[in-house]
């Protein structure tokens, strides 16, 4: 397959060449009375092709030129031109463009399947590309946009506290994979990604209670781990300063009672109660 560059198209200025039509116009007028028939008929076919060589650009806009089936340029900066009559001038626009793909139902990592949509910044860079190197590049965003997505979707968990990389835990992350990945695959179709992120992701409505009810026993886990590990600190740190101030001294039962209650005290999910022993009443 040929593979085509944009390259500037040959062109005018455009009111020069309206001014050179319009003495055409003129001319015609005076001296209709004393034209031939042949002479004629060149006068108006020469009006003719000097009227089918204009066309404008407007801004954020490029056209591309084609001369009998061959790629002759693109015009690009905006204005008023004049270019070969024989020629056809297709519209591209350079405007930044979303799209915005649909909610796609795909397996993770894990094997767990989700919800997941995008949406995708993009503009065409290359007119030639775009055109000539694909059939719609317009249908080529959108689909290649859509298997980027499904393939970045199979590659990480939906969330996990073992990997560092996530769907829902790194956003940016998968923002800036995902937008590498569709430079990559629409590259061939002279479009520029300029950003991707993700719009929708949620566990598949089938499994959404589950994996809720596992999301949160995962969180109370990973708390209560921090807590012990906090009371842990607290302890050993409350018998090393009674130890080094000379408060009391404890034997090893003592320890591990006192331990005992600071861990209860410590990792409890409510408010302790505490006993005060004020000594033994006898009658």
């Amino acid at each position: 397959m040929d593979q085509f560059r944009e390259s500037n198209a040959w062109r005018l200025p455009g009111f020069p060449v309206l001014i050179l039509e319009i003495l055409v116009a003129i001319g015609f007028y005076v001296e209709r009375s004393s034209l031939t028939g042949v002479l004629a008929v060149i006068w108006v076919l020469v009006f003719v092709l000097l009227a089918m060589g204009f066309f404008v650009v407007q801004p954020n806009e490029a056209r591309a030129v084609v001369f009998f089936g061959r790629y002759a340029g693109s015009a690009r900066r905006s204005g008023f031109y004049w270019t070969n009559p024989l020629t056809v001038r297709r519209r591209v626009t350079l405007r930044v463009r979303n799209f915005s793909s649909d909610k796609l139902k795909v397996n993770d990592a894990a094997g767990n399947p989700v919800e997941i949509a995008a949406v995708i910044v993009w503009r065409v860079v290359d007119t030639a590309r775009a055109l000539f190197d694909v059939e719609d590049y317009a249908a080529f965003v959108a689909v290649q946009s859509e298997t980027a997505i499904r393939t970045l979707a199979s590659h990480y968990p939906y969330d996990s506290q073992e990997v560092p990389v996530s769907l829902l835990g790194s956003p940016d992350e998968i923002a800036t994979e995902l937008r590498d990945e569709l430079q990559t695959r629409l590259e061939v179709a002279g479009v520029e990604i300029r950003e991707a992120r993700l719009t929708h992701l949620a566990y598949a409505p089938e499994i959404a209670q589950a994996m809720l009810r596992r999301q949160q026993a995962q969180a109370i886990v990973a708390a209560r781990q921090k807590i012990v590990e906090g009371a842990v600190g607290m302890v050993r740190m409350a018998l090393e300063q009674i130890a080094q101030a000379g408060i009391v001294e404890f034997d090893e039962e003592r320890k591990a009672t006192m331990v005992n209650n600071l861990m209860v005290v410590l990792t409890s999910d409510q408010a302790t109660q505490p006993i005060v022993n004020t000594g033994t009443l006898y009658a």
